[in-house]
């Protein structure tokens, strides 16, 4: 007996048109995503940029596997830079050039200054927690909350079973309610 699986998601992004009109939709979740994991500005827009060049030769791919198939090689290019990072020799750099790095680049529009401070610094907040969860954890949250991928597209691009991503996440979630536990 033939059993079908059922739909990855009945409210789906619809398919984009062409590549480039996925990459340009994709980019800045992608950026955000990547920052997390390298903590470095110029780093993640680097690894977002080389994903989307190899990208480009899963051109003739079905558009249906283009999200999980940019997630996992964006995924890869960062633990490359990652293990890379290990070796760097960063105390020889100028200390003005390490805080300028470290900084972040925020670009949240918000009504007030009051609101838009708050709003940074929860973000904050939530960026070091996720940065101290365990990197599986912390891609499982990314990919399958701030991402919102469902569950099959977010084992494909981790690499591992869905049983594993729902692990993952459920630790992760445990993991960050209790560092953020006064900000809600």
């Amino acid at each position: 007996m033939l059993v079908t699986s059922p739909p990855l998601s009945t409210t789906a992004d619809p398919v984009p048109a062409s590549l480039d009109a996925f990459l340009a939709g994709i980019g800045p979740r992608a950026y955000r995503f990547a920052e997390a994991g390298l903590r470095q500005r110029e780093d993640a827009l680097d690894a977002v940029q080389d994903a989307m060049e190899r990208m480009l030769g899963y051109r003739n791919h079905p558009p249906a596997e283009w999200t999980p198939l940019f997630w996992s090689i964006l995924r890869r290019r960062i633990i490359d830079l990652q293990r890379r990072g290990n070796f760097r020799l960063k105390f020889w750099a100028p200390q003005q050039d390490q805080d300028q790095d470290s900084a972040i680049d925020w670009a949240d529009e918000t009504p007030g200054p009051a609101e838009r401070h708050q709003q940074q610094t929860q973000y904050t907040r939530l960026v070091e927690a996720l940065r101290r969860l365990p990197a599986r954890q912390r891609e499982a949250f990314s990919l399958r909350v701030l991402q919102e991928l469902d569950v099959a597209t977010t084992a494909k691009a981790m690499g591992c079973s869905e049983g594993s991503v729902k692990t993952h996440l459920s630790r992760a979630r445990d993991a960050l309610m209790q560092q953020l536990e006064d900000v809600r």
